[in-house]
């Protein structure tokens, strides 16, 4: 619902720390947080991958197909969402309802191009996109993700 609310004393209402009792928004409302997702390892890119496969599993688009998300959008989706979960679902959404005015049905780099990002996630994308096309920043994990490793 917002960045730094309980820094700006949302959750208090402008009451003073000695009256935030009377302060019912904060009594209603939980505090959480949620950090961009990151792939400057494994382990990271392996969470991108996994949240891309899940959000691709629940789509509702008649030409959706497996890897369409996870393999062939992957560094797209991360580069224009910056690894911000809210971005990432918002740009899907808008990509999704695209797809079906459309008639397509599917989503891809095409299609995705034509719809608008969030301001955030545009103003920070175009250093992303930059390292992920000189190759210097990737969402594939180094080891592949079908493989199991053997419990010692």
């Amino acid at each position: 619902m917002g960045v730094g609310v309980q820094e700006r004393g949302i959750l208090h209402e402008g009451f003073s720390p000695r009256e935030s009792p009377l302060a019912q928004f904060g009594r209603r409302t939980t505090a959480l947080t949620l950090l961009p997702f990151q792939v400057d390892d494994d382990e990271g890119r392996l969470q991108w991958r996994q949240l891309l496969k899940t959000i691709e599993q629940k789509l509702v688009l008649a030409e959706k197909y497996p890897g369409m998300l996870a393999e062939d959008l992957s560094d797209y989706l991360f580069a224009r969402s910056t690894g911000h979960f809210a971005s990432l679902m918002s740009l899907i959404n808008r990509g999704c309802l695209r797809a079906i005015r459309g008639g397509n049905e599917r989503l891809d780099e095409e299609l995705m191009n034509q719809v608008k990002d969030d301001a955030a996630a545009e103003e920070a994308r175009k250093e992303l996109e930059a390292e992920i096309k000189a190759g210097l920043k990737t969402t594939r994990p180094t080891q592949d993700p079908r493989r199991r490793r053997k419990s010692a």
